[in-house]
């Protein structure tokens, strides 16, 4: 039998995740978009999280030991201080959770428009890239291979 991830998390748990994300990712009134603790992005980040489920709560117990308890409920100074030393210490599963976060984040259609881009899938009409300074890849055009080539 295959293990499956439970696909919701603990009231608590939703509580801290917000709290994190907020911190993430937090409301701009200059750029005028939402934080990723807003309704509609947080939303869409607990229904986003699927095979990720167990890392993200493998992050939140890590965050609640770092608390001393429940992160969503130390004062915002406190707050600052373990994410900080969090975002140092939060290895792979908080790997797994910043990616969660920052793809339901740049798929808001806000956060779209406030980068200048149509919310919408980029395909079938693509995106136009500018193009960048292709000679900053000379130094790795230049270097040997980091990588042993098979017989």
């Amino acid at each position: 039998m295959i293990a499956t991830p439970q696909t919701t998390l603990t009231d608590a748990e939703s509580r801290d995740l917000r709290a994190l994300v907020g911190l993430m990712i937090p409301a701009s009134t200059t750029y005028k978009v939402p934080g990723a603790d807003d309704d509609l992005i947080f939303a869409d980040i607990l229904r986003s999280l699927e095979r990720d489920t167990d890392d993200v709560r493998t992050s939140l117990k890590q965050l609640a030991t770092m608390s001393g308890g429940s992160f969503a409920g130390l004062s915002a100074d406190r707050r600052a201080e373990v994410a900080a030393t969090f975002k140092d210490q939060g290895g792979a599963p908080l790997f797994a959770l910043n990616r969660v976060v920052l793809l339901c984040y740049y798929r808001d259609d806000r956060v779209m428009r406030s980068l200048g881009q149509e919310p919408r899938s980029p395909f079938p009409k693509g995106h136009v890239v500018e193009q960048g300074d292709w000679s900053l890849l000379d130094p790795v055009k230049k270097r040997t291979p980091i990588y042993r080539k098979v017989p």
